[in-house]
């Protein structure tokens, strides 16, 4: 078996398709695999895969030109997924190499995607409906606060890569606002310029200290909204559970009236 080890991201993930299919080692004899595997197996050959821009664009051509945007959206969000692998389940690497096979071999993307009785499809669905679910929940969430200089900022702790979902959407929404949106998790952030598209910047040297100077307005009508939050509360009809069900803790740190009780 030979077993090609991918990076974690999507440019990893289909430069190690690109590999693996024009490798002439035979489908059948091959795995892909998101990061260093825990565990090495016996009689297996690992091959490690360098992302290539070029490899995953040309990958990505394939992909819209021959089965069309959806499908690609659909192998995209499962890259997306924070969620590798595991004892249980197919790695995400591999299922989407399976699902890009079968969609060469039966040359109707389309028809694949509802083809859930494959394992490598249903597992790709699962990984589309996660990083979906997601995105979704940190547009609920999302929380933007002015900085001293007039920008927007918000930050998130996602366990997928959402960030490009969200800056998108407000991209739509606030197209005339300088915004920032940090992601703690992968240490990236969207930068968005009024009138512009955004950009993803790599934040590994980011400062987060100065994106804790926010304006005077801000600390103003932040104040006065804490202080609504606590008048309108019940005191006899608090329910701390049913409060963490409905806004689930790993969000609270970027939610300034629950950010107090961590």
């Amino acid at each position: 078996m030979y077993i090609f080890v991918c990076e974690d991201s999507l440019e990893g993930i289909l430069t190690g398709v690109y590999d693996a299919c024009s490798s002439k080692l035979g489908h059948r004899n091959i795995r892909l695999m998101t990061g260093e595997p825990e565990n090495y197996t016996l009689f297996s050959e690992y091959i490690s895969v360098s992302p290539s821009a070029e490899k995953a664009q040309k990958v990505i051509q394939t992909l819209t030109t021959r089965f069309g945007r959806q499908f690609y959206e659909t192998i995209y969000q499962a890259a997306m997924s924070g969620e590798i692998h595991s004892d249980q389940k197919m790695d995400k690497a591999d299922a989407i190499y399976e699902t890009v096979l079968l969609a060469l071999a039966t040359g109707n993307g389309r028809k694949v995607l509802l083809s859930l009785g494959e394992p490598c499809v249903y597992r790709v669905f699962e990984l589309c409906r996660a990083t979906n679910r997601e995105a979704c929940h940190h547009l609920e969430f999302l929380r933007f606060s002015e900085l001293e200089n007039g920008v927007l900022f918000a930050s998130i702790h996602p366990k997928d890569h959402v960030l490009p979902y969200i800056s998108e959407h407000f991209v739509d929404r606030l197209p005339q606002e300088n915004f920032m949106i940090y992601d703690h998790t992968h240490r990236m952030v969207s930068v968005h310029k009024a009138s512009m598209n955004y950009v993803l910047v790599d934040a590994s040297d980011l400062d987060e200290d100065k994106l804790k100077r926010y304006s005077s307005d801000e600390l103003k009508y932040r104040k006065l909204w804490l202080a609504f939050f606590d008048h309108i509360a019940i005191e006899a009809r608090k329910n701390p559970g049913l409060q963490m069900q409905l806004i689930p803790k790993r969000y609270w740190a970027d939610t300034p009236e629950l950010s107090r009780f961590l």
